[in-house]
């Protein structure tokens, strides 16, 4: 019985920081970075950069509105990963972006990932191909 509890207060405790940790990747994605409480940076791949100014505006507002969180693309619940699809002046485009915790100086993961004073984060955005 006692092993259980233990099991049950572990997957709450993990739960309540997937839920901590996503609350800052949604506020760090959705503010384009601005939010200076919530450290990091944006990044995009080649092949991204290269797009058009036009298409790189929609992928830019659909990456910070993304909110189709599921089981199949958010499995940590810590909303780090989304996908999505375009068209513009036709060409069809998949999107995947993610984001990455790291320490302050990006050198590695962040011992802390829901504490922003030691944790920077990183979104890159990229095609499907490219991931």
């Amino acid at each position: 019985m006692e092993n259980e509890t233990d099991t049950a207060h572990e997957a709450q405790a993990q739960a309540a920081l997937a839920a901590k940790i996503a609350e800052q990747n949604d506020r760090f994605r959705r503010t384009w970075g601005a939010d200076f409480t919530v450290p990091g940076q944006i990044v995009m791949t080649r092949g991204v950069a290269d797009l058009s100014p036009a298409a790189k505006a929609i992928i830019m507002q659909r990456v910070q509105g993304f909110d189709v969180f599921t089981e199949d693309n958010d499995p940590y619940g810590d909303h780090g990963f989304g996908a999505f699809e375009f068209d513009i002046g036709g060409n069809s485009y998949r999107i995947f972006w993610k984001i990455d915790l790291y320490d302050t100086e990006y050198s590695m993961g962040s011992d802390d990932p829901a504490n922003p004073e030691v944790t920077r984060r990183v979104l890159t955005i990229m095609h499907a191909s490219e991931y």
